[in-house]
């Protein structure tokens, strides 16, 4: 019988167990997982660095529910990763960090990029560990995979020495475990299922929330039939944007706060009370609000609002049940209330009140003005990365989603730079269709080099920044001995970048050069880069409650 190494395991481990995509940056010693990777069929991206590397594959875990891989060195090259480990965390994604390590005989003895790597990986993670001999390697792949997916998802670690990923073994020693089954969907006490729609049914004032965990569980079919058998008025968080269309007439968005203060009960659907959500405490939600939740995690049930009513398990599953609990004993909220009147009076003001600003044509522009031109090109079926503090929280209101998964941005961790390499994951995922990738300067040139990893592979993504010459704005002109904080170059012409590697940049500064330089950038199928100047005093328009609500 052949022999086989430590790398040839690990890259057929991999595969087998159900990973179909690795990103990372190749060296000493993790080169050979690389390359036996692309031969079991693995897709492998380069990237120019492991933070972006390793965003790719958390947005990976959540597009397809497999993790993807961020393969790094020993040392600098892993500690690097763990941005993307933390964001996995945050955000509930399945994701595995590989990190290379020195040799182990050489533990303790100040080997070449030696590091407490699994004690840097622990707190971010749900499973981490250095595997004892080459001959379980797919042993502790297996392990890593069921971790990363089963109940709520989230990152892992494997760390391999050098002498692991080297060494060879006997092929008949080895035992290479099934692939693990996807996560079983579970399902909550029919008690629950019915105390949950008693509680809806004595509700006046109702809201649905719909979050990125519903979005994940691929539950969008039986939300939308439980939303239009209901007549519910629903919110989507930013993530769960899509799940339903955001033009369904019973999405009530622009209506966000209003709906937040005034619902008397809130069933969340894969949605958790953290800061995105405000807490679910006073004055952005009811002091006495009443809360069904529904969430994988028995644990986050209570979290910063008491339950009502909790259901624990799988949002595509229990929808399922409510559904089936609404066939048998059909019941719809009125469309003609002081509720609903209330919701569509404020969205009608809300919408009075954008308006002027997204047909604004001063110079320079607006957020809101680029933004709606923005909107009116792209494919409906377009995924959409979004991250910059203002253009995010501006283009999650502009640019509407009409596809489940198919929005990206900062998420739970509110982590900045994710943008780049959150669209090379779309991309490389789905080929087929054109990522938008809309990011401030500031966003963008967290990552800014990862354009070329996107060039290098051919892959169909619009780079558009919106730039403002800075944090929250710059000056036009630098006073060299007074830079403010928050001040980048004025005018930096980013859209060069693209020339550089050989795709085309657009410099725009005119609201009429807005819509030709677009359609000729999203016509492109390789990676473009449309660098829009707008005002750094534009801003969102006035809002009722301080960021934060602090």
């Amino acid at each position: 019988m052949a022999t086989i190494t430590g790398a040839q395991i690990v890259a057929r481990s991999l595969k087998q167990q159900g990973v179909e995509y690795m990103f990372g940056i190749v060296g000493i010693p993790v080169i050979p997982i690389a390359i036996f990777a692309q031969r079991e069929g693995i897709k492998f991206l380069g990237f120019r660095n492991e933070q972006s590397a390793s965003y790719a594959a958390g947005a990976v875990g959540y597009l397809t529910g497999r993790p993807g891989v961020c393969l790094g060195v020993s040392g600098p090259g892993m500690i690097h990763g763990i941005a993307g480990l933390a964001n996995a965390w945050s955000n509930c994604w399945p994701m595995i960090l590989i990190g290379g390590a020195n040799d182990s005989y050489q533990n303790g003895q100040g080997a070449f990029q030696e590091a407490p790597q699994i004690e840097s990986a622990r707190p971010y993670v749900k499973y981490a560990a250095r595997p004892d001999s080459i001959a379980r390697l797919p042993f502790y792949v297996e392990q890593a995979v069921r971790s990363a997916i089963y109940g709520r998802p989230g990152a892992v670690y494997l760390d391999l020495p050098g002498d692991i990923i080297t060494g060879s073994i006997e092929e008949d020693e080895l035992k290479f475990p099934p692939r693990c089954p996807e996560p079983p969907r579970t399902l909550a006490p029919q008690e629950s299922i019915q105390a949950a729609l008693a509680a809806l049914k004595s509700a006046e004032r109702p809201l649905v929330i719909v979050g990125k965990g519903a979005a994940y569980s691929r539950a969008e079919d039986e939300v939308l039939k439980f939303v239009e058998s209901t007549g519910l008025p629903y919110l989507a968080t930013p993530m769960g944007k899509g799940l339903i269309p955001d033009d369904h007439p019973q999405s009530i968005a622009p209506a966000r706060s209003f709906a937040l203060q005034n619902a008397d009960l809130v069933l969340l659907i894969g949605a958790r009370l953290n800061w995105i959500l405000h807490f679910g405490l006073p004055p952005r939600f009811n002091e006495n609000v009443r809360v069904i939740q529904m969430d994988i995690n028995a644990e986050e049930i209570g979290n910063n609002v008491s339950t009502e009513v909790a259901l624990v398990g799988d949002a595509r599953a229990i929808t399922g049940q409510l559904n089936a609990e609404l066939e048998k004993h059909p019941w719809q909220y009125p469309s003609e209330t002081t509720w609903w009147t209330g919701l569509q009076g404020k969205m009608r003001d809300n919408a009075a009140t954008v308006e002027p600003m997204l047909a604004d044509d001063s110079v320079p522009m607006g957020y809101y003005r680029v933004l709606r031109e923005i909107r009116d090109l792209i494919p409906r079926d377009a995924f959409i990365s979004n991250e910059g503090a203002s253009t995010m929280d501006i283009g999650r209101t502009v640019m509407p989603n009409f596809l489940p998964r198919h929005r990206l941005d900062a998420g739970s961790f509110g982590t900045m730079g994710v943008g780049l390499g959150q669209a090379i994951a779309a991309a490389v995922v789905n080929p087929d269709k054109k990522v938008v990738c809309v990011e401030g300067d500031s966003a963008f040139g967290f990552s800014g080099m990862e354009f070329e990893t996107a060039i290098r592979y051919g892959l169909n993504i619009t780079f558009i920044i919106i730039n403002n010459n800075g944090i929250g704005g710059g000056p036009d002109v630098l006073d060299p001995a007074r830079i403010p904080p928050s001040a980048y170059t004025p005018q930096a012409h980013y859209e060069k970048i693209a020339e550089a590697f050989g795709g085309k940049g657009y410099f725009v500064t005119e609201p009429a050069d807005l819509e030709p330089t677009l359609k000729e950038a999203l016509a492109d199928t390789r990676p473009s880069i449309v660098n829009i100047m707008i005002s750094a005093q534009s801003q969102r328009k006035p809002q009722q409650f301080a960021w934060l609500t602090r």
